[in-house]
């Protein structure tokens, strides 16, 4: 495998010549390398998914036209500073890569034919798919949006210096030779971008390592039944024509046409936003975002308002969207109610409300390329519920618009219970200053969650990726309440990293709930077992852990798991789960626990017991695996998690 930090050489001779094969040769050995390099060049205004399809098409077409077998046509090598190796054919499909991206970056021009790379791609395509790279962290999200704002030359300088390490003199013949016409100012300007060459070759910017999403489904298969129906409408126009009058007769009580509907066309108009009073939560009889005021230095910005009007009902190609599972992402039914218009960090954002869906949608502060729409559900919120959106994430940061109703915000570590809550800020329009979010990879040594007070008390909030954070309870599923004093946030903190677990599932609220505390065998103490229950906006995708501490333990261990279960909920108060723990005397037992009315356990498989009331203790070997049952005090039996 060759290595990917390439150091600067001599620049081939002036009468070095490539022929076709040896361009191909180049350009199939270093495929990856040069796609990389287009995608770091394209202008990130066209979307990730365009973005890498655009530069496997650059790439691809580096080769020149006519090319036959036994072709021995030669072609002139460029003088690059170096190449892969000193290899002129790589020379020649990097320049012509570096060529196409940078005419790809120029905008239309309206009495001026476009050139092919400046249209969308022909080939490759993938149907019914999005393809793009894979995510980074907070240090390559700050780079591409650092690279965002340079030119297409100051790119192209940043990726050949950082990628190809050239020197500053063969970097010029490279950019003069591509056709940038002030190669010293590409340069001067990419210099003021900090050198992160390590994060240019990451996931992040690399375009042959992809994840695949579906596109917008439901538009999918509107535009299918529009195409179906359109040429049904085609074999009938005739006979329609012939028709005496009105055809087959009037439309009778149905609204005119989609683009001549009232409602509709009410639905895009920014003056006809609902817009609630400031104090009007203070008398309404529910607290919930009906009753949210409209916020934000930009509330009056129409032309903003209406662009996001117009993304929500015809979201373009380059619009990434995403929704929460079980959440509509179509055009809103009429107006819906403004929350929020304002400048968060480096984006334009605001936030709709239509009595279903929150929906947030951001553009770039200097430009609306590259918009993001989202979608979550929150029908049926209301008090803590309602308490918090999500503004933006920005560096591993979180900040939100809180409640009208809300008088104050903190920042909690719920791993650490003891340590207290740091204030947070709260502007005059309700919104955060930033705290750090839960850690989206890698080792889980904190969790941090939103604390606001309002008259009704305190209550903890935690993000899990989504527009809404989700509610965090304790307690007995008939009666949870708000996490909220020190006993309930130190049964929760060591089970919080389980949490990571719920991420982008549409949830709702978590309870956690301590159902058992069993001595251990061999005087180790009393261990605690707690079911965690995460229910959904949607109602189904409800999903349960069962989880055992032992004593000393810093983190509680996941032993069961269940989704779409009734254990552990309000319809269905309990739960019955099991685990193999070895003794500090190097002995196996197996342990089970059920709630309180659990009137006997039965333990068969490869481990065979039985006792009774809710708690289990029973000799095993090593790796045995039990089949669990249990009998609740009214006769009825119930199974273990598994």
């Amino acid at each position: 495998m060759q290595s990917q930090d390439v150091a600067p050489r001599s620049a081939p001779s002036s009468g070095a010549v490539v022929d076709v094969e040896q361009a191909e040769a180049a350009l199939v050995e270093h495929y990856p390398r040069l796609v990389r390099l287009a995608y770091l060049m394209l202008p990130p205004s066209l979307g990730r998914n365009r973005r890498v399809l655009t530069a496997h098409a650059l790439t691809q077409r580096a080769l020149p036209r006519g090319r036959a077998a036994g072709d021995t046509s030669v072609i002139p090598a460029q003088q690059s500073g170096g190449g892969r190796d000193g290899d002129p054919g790589y020379a020649f499909v990097r320049l012509q890569v570096v060529r196409a991206a940078l005419e790809a970056g120029l905008p239309l021009r309206r009495w001026a034919w476009p050139k092919r790379s400046q249209l969308p791609p022909l080939l490759p395509q993938v149907w019914g798919l999005r393809l793009f790279p894979r995510s980074g962290g907070a240090d390559e999200l700050a780079l591409d949006q650092r690279l965002s704002a340079l030119s297409a030359p100051a790119r192209a300088a940043y990726a050949l210096r950082g990628l190809e390490r050239l020197a500053d003199a063969p970097l010029r013949r490279v950019l003069t030779a591509a056709g940038v016409g002030d190669p010293a100012a590409a340069l001067k300007e990419a210099a003021g971008v900090e050198p992160r060459d390590a994060l240019l070759r990451s996931p992040e910017f690399d375009p042959c390592s992809l994840q695949a999403r579906p596109t917008d489904l439901l538009r999918r298969r509107q535009h299918t039944k529009a195409a179906l129906a359109a040429t049904a409408a085609v074999a009938v126009c005739g006979a329609l024509l012939l028709l005496p009058g009105d055809g087959w007769g009037p439309d009778g009580a149905a609204a005119p046409s989609y683009a001549q509907n009232p409602a509709a066309e009410a639905a895009l108009d920014p003056a006809r936003l609902e817009r609630v009073a400031p104090a009007a939560w203070e008398s309404a009889a529910r607290t919930d975002f009906s009753v949210w005021p409209a916020r934000g230095g930009l509330a009056d910005d129409t032309a903003l308002l209406r662009r996001a009007l117009a993304v929500w009902a015809r979201p373009g190609e380059s619009v990434q969207v995403s929704a929460t599972p079980g959440t509509p992402s179509g055009a809103p039914p009429g107006p819906p109610q403004l929350l929020y218009a304002g400048v968060v960090d480096q984006a334009r954002v605001v936030l709709l409300y239509d009595g279903l869906r929150i929906v947030r949608y951001a553009e770039p502060k200097d430009g609306t390329g590259g918009a993001a729409l989202d979608f979550a559900r929150v029908d049926g919120a209301s008090g803590a519920e309602a308490s918090a959106v999500v503004l933006g994430r920005a560096d591993g940061n979180v900040r939100y618009l809180t409640a009208p109703w809300v008088t104050g915000a903190a920042e909690r570590d719920l791993l650490k219970p003891s340590a207290g809550a740091m204030d947070l800020t709260l502007s005059a329009d309700g919104s955060t200053s930033p705290l750090a979010g839960p850690p989206a990879t890698g080792a889980c040594t904190s969790w941090n969650v939103l604390q606001v007070k309002d008259a009704a008390g305190t209550r903890l909030l935690t993000d899990l990726g989504e527009l809404v954070p989700a509610r965090l309870t304790a307690g007995r599923p008939a009666a949870p309440r708000d996490t909220a004093g020190a006993q309930d946030l130190r049964e929760w903190a060591p089970f919080s990293c389980s949490l990571a677990t719920l991420r982008s599932g549409g949830v709702r609220t978590v309870n956690a709930w301590e159902y058992a505390r069993q001595p251990l065998p061999d005087g180790s103490g009393p261990a605690s077992w707690v079911c965690t229950r995460a229910d959904t906006w949607r109602g189904d995708g409800t999903r349960v852990l069962a989880q055992f501490r032992a004593p000393g333990g810093t983190y509680g261990a996941v032993t069961a798991k269940a989704e779409n279960s009734p254990a552990c909920g309000s319809r269905d108060p309990h739960v019955l789960a099991g685990v193999l723990w070895k003794s500090a005397g190097g002995n196996w037992y197996l342990l089970a626990a059920g709630g309180k009315d659990t009137a006997s356990i039965t333990a068969t498989g490869g481990v065979s017991g039985s006792g009774a009331g809710p708690l289990l203790t029973v000799r095993a070997e090593q790796g045995a695996r039990a089949e669990l049952k249990g009998t609740l005090a009214d006769g009825r039996d119930i199974s273990g998690l598994r």
